[in-house]
């Protein structure tokens, strides 16, 4: 699944931004995941998270206009792409709107 979302502010703005949401995720949902880990590679940011029994892995781009979600989702959430595609797309437009 790639989701391409639109940042309205600098590259490393946007970054300080993931990152700030991803430090809040762990501390609101830290107790239902395991073994997360995340590092960044220049402007991308690769994830890796255990969750309800299911390996999550993915890569976030920033680039200076959007953020590149990327990632494969497990067959159990295949069912739910659709769904899953709007929570993201919803999440990051609430990021990214005061930015």
């Amino acid at each position: 699944m790639r989701i391409a979302i639109e940042h309205h502010t600098t590259r490393e703005k946007a970054r300080k931004i993931v990152e700030k949401r991803l430090r809040d995720a762990e501390k609101q949902y830290g107790q239902m995941a395991s073994d997360l880990d995340w590092e960044w590679h220049g402007d991308t940011l690769h994830v890796n998270v255990k969750a309800k029994g299911m390996h999550l892995k993915g890569t976030l781009e920033v680039t200076d206009t959007t953020v590149i979600v990327d990632g494969k989702l497990p067959l159990l959430a295949k069912p739910f792409e659709s769904k899953i595609r709007h929570s993201v797309e919803r999440e990051a437009e609430s990021m990214f709107r005061t930015a």
